[in-house]
């Protein structure tokens, strides 16, 4: 098959419609989360909020059941890619070309862990934007990664389990 011809798509159904009240609910879940992580953030005095969160919102309350929702992933995801976000920043800098091998690394070692939630893969991007301003220290990887990530995990966990039919999370460990 040509390329052309794959980028034509297969042509498949879109997947299906969202409920009116799954949308609402979604919304609403992603809306507390972040809030109580911001609210939280003011009351510590302590950054617990970072981009990469309101997208593993979407995962976490609009498909709470995908294996990327799951509490092991969230969590161990966030911090595995900070970490090397960090790792790499710290032994290769701030350029261009470490950039990449920080987000390949990332992806590569969710993988391995069976820890991959996409919304993670930014982490290292987040680190080097930061990095390259001359601001990040190894503080960042419990402050806002792990604490935040627990943070919006722990809301997912009351939230989905108070609003949906299912069980949340499928599996821990």
């Amino acid at each position: 098959m040509k390329l052309l011809d794959k980028l034509a798509g297969e042509h498949a159904a879109l997947p299906p419609k969202f409920t009116g009240k799954a949308i609402l609910m979604a919304g609403l879940g992603g809306m507390i989360a972040i809030s109580i992580a911001a609210l939280m953030s003011a009351r510590l005095d302590q950054l617990l909020v970072l981009g990469s969160f309101g997208a593993s919102c979407v995962i976490l309350f609009a498909y709470p059941d995908a294996p990327f929702a799951q509490p092991r992933n969230v969590i161990g995801g966030h911090f595995l890619s900070s970490l090397i976000g960090l790792l790499v920043v710290s032994q290769l800098g701030v350029g261009w070309w470490a950039l990449g091998i920080a987000v390949g690394l990332a992806i590569a070692a969710m993988m391995f862990s069976r820890t991959v939630h996409p919304p993670a893969g930014s982490n290292p991007v987040i680190v080097w934007l930061i990095a390259s301003q001359g601001a990040i220290s190894w503080q960042f990887l419990w402050f806002p990664t792990l604490f935040g990530a627990i943070v919006i995990t722990v809301v997912a966990l009351v939230y989905n389990n108070l609003t949906r039919e299912g069980s949340y999370p499928k599996y821990w460990f």
